[in-house]
């Protein structure tokens, strides 16, 4: 008879799977095997799990509920696993992370590929979206965020870098429109814009104590930042990029920082769910992470003597940055 550990390994792996038979194939059990261990594992708990359909099992309230703690007990005895299994203290295991889609995919994935190179038990599992993600109920390990610190319960977080941002245009542009003097010039000027699903607007430095609000001609509203780099290397107009993804095309000619631009810098932060324990895995990434990272933007950005801490102080330098238009800061 299956003890209440192996009952919960069950159910975790239909939420995984999202079918009794997907998980029914990773278990090597029958499809009927899974079902009665669900309602064996529903009736101990006295409550019911999932909402049964003939093409989809959908979890209840209650299911959910039971799914966060049943999740957070699978970390802590794996962590615990991994701190008495014959006293191994290399990562192993699968490693589910979020990243920002372009960090992730030119900086922080590429580190992560050459870390799991030298530890062949360890596998892992990344997924690329700008879009907040909740920790706990989207299963990850780690997290990796660009902006201010996030204020949750349960929450545990490291800065491992910095990302500058400034403004950039194509030398056609700037032949063609002539380059913004200052923030006022702006609002004469074609603008490619970082958006997701808002429309976006940036303030710049100016006399007034909150800055000038620029709203500008919007000639491109987009989502994904290697796209929005392409835009502005096309000519579209002025972006707000990350120094580290426009440092290659500045050097190559094809892009050139506005002198009137003043950089931002913002935080890349790694977070993971607070546990008595931390996984090998997790710990070691972020400090692989925090050891590395830094160097390889800067080398990007091709900005090595840039003063990171003054561009973090918004009272020293009124720096660039770019605001929803319902006034919410938006972190890049």
């Amino acid at each position: 008879m299956l003890d209440n550990q192996s009952l919960s390994a069950i159910f975790l792996t239909c939420v995984e799977s999202q079918s009794f038979a997907a998980a029914g194939r990773k278990l090597n059990l029958s499809r009927s095997s899974v079902g009665k261990a669900i309602a064996r594992l529903e009736q101990d708990l006295g409550i019911r799990l999932f909402h049964r359909s003939s093409r989809v099992q959908a979890l209840t309230e209650d299911g959910q509920i039971y799914l966060d703690h049943a999740r957070r007990a699978q970390a802590e005895l794996e962590a615990a696993r991994q701190i008495f299994a014959s006293g191994r203290q290399v990562p192993n295991g699968i490693l589910r992370v979020a990243l920002p889609a372009t960090l992730g995919r030119h900086c922080v994935g590429p580190l992560l590929l050459g870390m799991a190179k030298d530890y062949p038990d360890l596998r892992l599992a990344m997924s690329l979206s700008d879009r907040p993600v909740d920790l706990v109920d989207g299963g990850f390990d780690l997290s990796i965020r660009i902006g201010a610190a996030l204020d949750s319960a349960g929450i545990m977080q490291r800065k491992i870098g910095v990302q500058v941002m400034s403004l950039y245009a194509a030398p056609g542009y700037i032949e063609r429109h002539g380059a913004p003097r200052g923030a006022v010039d702006l609002d004469e000027h074609k603008m490619v814009i970082y958006s997701r699903g808002r429309t976006l607007r940036w303030r710049l430095p100016d006399d007034g104590p909150d800055g000038a609000m620029i709203t500008g001609d919007a000639k491109a509203q987009i989502d994904d930042l290697d796209l929005l780099a392409d835009a502005a290397r096309r000519g579209f107009g002025i972006a707000s990029l990350p120094c580290w993804l426009a440092g290659p095309s500045v050097r190559a000619g094809a892009l050139v920082q506005l002198a009137m631009s003043r950089p931002r810098a913002f935080d890349i932060t790694a977070l993971w769910p607070q546990t008595t324990h931390l996984p090998v895995r997790t710990r070691v990434t972020i400090d692989y992470l925090a050891a590395r990272l830094p160097a390889l933007l800067s080398d990007l950005s091709g900005s090595p003597d840039m003063d990171l801490a003054s561009l973090t102080d918004p009272t020293d330098h009124p720096h660039l940055h770019v605001e929803a238009r319902d006034g919410r800061p938006s972190s890049l």
